[in-house]
């Protein structure tokens, strides 16, 4: 499931099957992406809250074009 957190600035991505991680993490990666190449001002920073969740979100702490990610438990 990928849930969009803060109108398109923050997505929730949970998965029940590990085979999906991949996909859906991408997929949030890319919409996230769209937006913050609006502003070109932001970067993308993916949290792992736990082995099944995690938040992709656009990041003023992040440098434009940049993906970082982080551990967040």
């Amino acid at each position: 499931m990928i849930r969009t957190v803060d109108d398109g600035l923050s997505y929730l991505v949970k998965v029940t099957d590990a085979s999906l991680l991949d996909d859906y993490l991408n997929s949030a990666v890319d919409l996230a992406r769209q937006y913050a190449a609006t502003t070109a001002l932001c970067g993308i920073l993916v949290t792992r809250h736990a082995h099944d969740t995690y938040t992709v979100a656009v990041s003023e702490a992040v440098p434009f074009g940049e993906t970082r990610e982080r551990l967040d438990f």
